[in-house]
């Protein structure tokens, strides 16, 4: 199997949706901490280990997510030429390719810190539970968000912790509490993990038939198209609070940049039966959004006000 076998098999295109949180959530860190970081650069070459882990991360979800979902696949028309359902890739090589990207994921979190490493098993955990959810209930969804929403949190961590130690997490310091990612990391984590929930609902539209022939739980097989347009509407906006609620940095172009993708993201949804391709449409204007936001963030002047408190 070639090399360009293997980008299709784990669906690289896709890595455009967790790629710019990463840097958001990197970008955050260094900025709240930037005056307790080690004086010096060596610490910035932090970001291409959190990338190495963040590209381990999602070719291993993806990876599980085709291995355990292989007979799902299958029944499916639209699945059925997958690497595996077809059987062009053997099973073997996909076990070779998530151990390969599992190791991408522990290296990369063992150059970070002890804390990267030692809560790496949570990711890991995550993404084997996503595929079986879709068996059992219609908020698959929602935990697929949640896979999607550990990249700004995960990669704020891995700076953090380089800091604060495990009090990053847990935020015990002599006595008092007091957590370091919220309200900014918490509220950014929490809307994409529901933004991405959006995008996958729609997505599911296309296998609604198929789901409710094969017994396949998702929101649209559940409630229907009407609802589904409604639903997603409704959590778009309630994305855009979230994002609004982290305010990173005390900023207005966040916000704007949140407003806008928003909007557009509500038109593509409610004009949907307008559009020759809504799917192809929504993928486009679903992974702009995440990039808007960096270039966003990216316009903000370093501060510490508002992120520490």
């Amino acid at each position: 199997m070639g090399f360009k076998e293997i980008l299709e098999f784990v669906k690289i295109e896709h890595t455009l949706f967790s790629l710019p949180f990463v840097f958001i959530g990197y970008i955050i860190a260094t900025n709240q901490f930037m005056h307790d970081l080690p004086s010096g650069e060596w610490w910035r070459i932090d970001i291409l280990w959190i990338l190495i882990a963040a590209v381990g991360a999602r070719g291993l979800a993806m990876a599980l997510n085709r291995i355990i979902d292989r007979e799902i696949d299958a029944v499916n028309p639209r699945t059925a030429t997958r690497h595996l359902a077809s059987g062009s890739m053997a099973i073997n090589t996909a076990w070779i390719l998530a151990i390969i990207f599992l190791g991408m994921l522990l290296f990369g979190a063992w150059q970070l810190n002890e804390v990267a490493l030692m809560m790496a098993w949570l990711p890991v955990l995550v993404f084997i539970i996503y595929p079986y959810t879709k068996r059992y209930t219609w908020l698959c969804h929602l935990w697929l968000g949640l896979c999607l929403s550990l990249a700004p949190s995960g990669a704020w961590v891995a700076v953090a912790a380089d800091v604060h130690g495990w009090e990053a997490i847990t935020g015990l310091h002599d006595g008092y509490t007091n957590f370091l990612w919220y309200p900014t990391i918490f509220f950014i984590s929490l809307g994409v993990a529901i933004w991405i929930a959006v995008f996958d609902i729609n997505y599911a539209l296309m296998d609604m038939e198929n789901d409710i022939k094969n017994g396949i739980y998702s929101f649209p097989s559940k409630f229907g198209e009407a609802v589904t347009t409604r639903t997603s509407v409704q959590l778009t906006l309630l994305w855009f609070l979230c994002f609004a609620l982290s305010n990173p940095m005390d900023e207005m172009w966040f916000l704007v940049g949140a407003g806008l993708t928003s909007i557009l993201n509500i038109l593509v949804i409610i004009l949907q039966n307008r559009l020759e391709n809504f799917q192809k449409v929504l993928f486009r204007v679903s992974m702009l959004t995440g990039w808007v936001l960096l270039a966003a963030i990216m316009m903000i002047e370093p501060t510490t006000d508002g992120l520490t408190d």
